[in-house]
C-alpha cells in the first residue's frame, strides 16, 4: 500500500509497457524511450481515479506508441479520467472525448473532437481525374451546392482515379481558432 490505496502489481504494469525481460537492467540505463515507459507504467500503480498523462507517446516508437494509447482507452473505459496535454492533434481525436485549445494560459475552445469538426471543419471531397491525358487533383465542398453540381460534372465526365472524403483535423481547427500554429 502506498498512502494507504492498494497499488497494482509493478511486474503486470512492467509487462504492460513491454519491459518485462528488463527488469535486472537498472533504470538509469534504459534507453529514454524505456524511462518513458517505466515512468508511464509509475503512474498507474496507485490506482488513479484521475491520471494526468504529459505527451504519453512522444519519442516512442509507433508499435509502443500504439500498446501506450491501447493502455489509456482501456483505463478510460475502466472509469478513470484522463487528463491528456499533448501537442498531437491526431493523439488528442483519438483518445479524447473532450478537447480544449489554451493559448496563453487560457482556454480558447472546448468540446468534443467530432462536434469541432462539424462546426469549424469544412467538408470536402477530394478527386484525381485524368483530363487530356492530363492527372488533375481538385477539391470539392460537400456544403456548397455550386460545388458539389461541379463534383457530379467532374465524375460523370472524366477518367475518374481517386475519390477521397476528407474532414477537417484539429490541427487545422486550432489554426483556424487561434490564428497560430502548434509548436
Amino acid at each position: 500500500k502506498l498512502f494507504d490505496v492498494k497499488t497494482r502489481d509493478p511486474m503486470e504494469l512492467i509487462r504492460m509497457v513491454g519491459l518485462d525481460g528488463k527488469e535486472h537492467i537498472k533504470a538509469g540505463n534504459y534507453s529514454k524511450g524505456m524511462k518513458h515507459r517505466l515512468t508511464f507504467a509509475r503512474s498507474m500503480i496507485n490506482n488513479p481515479e484521475i491520471w494526468f498523462l504529459d505527451e504519453p507517446t512522444t519519442g516512442l516508437d509507433p508499435a509502443i506508441a500504439s500498446n501506450i494509447k491501447d493502455i489509456i482507452k482501456e483505463e478510460n473505459e475502466k472509469g478513470v479520467t484522463v487528463f491528456l496535454t499533448t501537442h498531437n492533434m491526431y493523439i488528442a481525436d483519438e483518445l479524447c472525448d473532450r478537447v480544449a485549445f489554451i493559448v496563453d494560459g487560457k482556454i480558447r475552445l472546448i468540446d468534443s473532437p467530432k462536434k469541432l469538426k462539424l462546426k469549424y471543419g469544412e467538408k470536402l471531397v477530394e478527386v484525381e481525374y485524368f483530363k487530356n491525358g492530363v492527372l488533375i487533383k481538385e477539391s470539392f465542398s460537400t456544403i456548397d451546392d455550386e460545388e458539389k453540381n461541379r463534383l457530379i460534372e467532374v465524375i460523370r465526365g472524366n477518367d475518374l482515379q481517386t475519390m477521397h472524403s476528407k474532414e477537417a483535423t484539429l490541427e487545422e481547427i486550432f489554426i483556424k481558432v487561434t490564428g497560430r500554429g502548434l509548436v
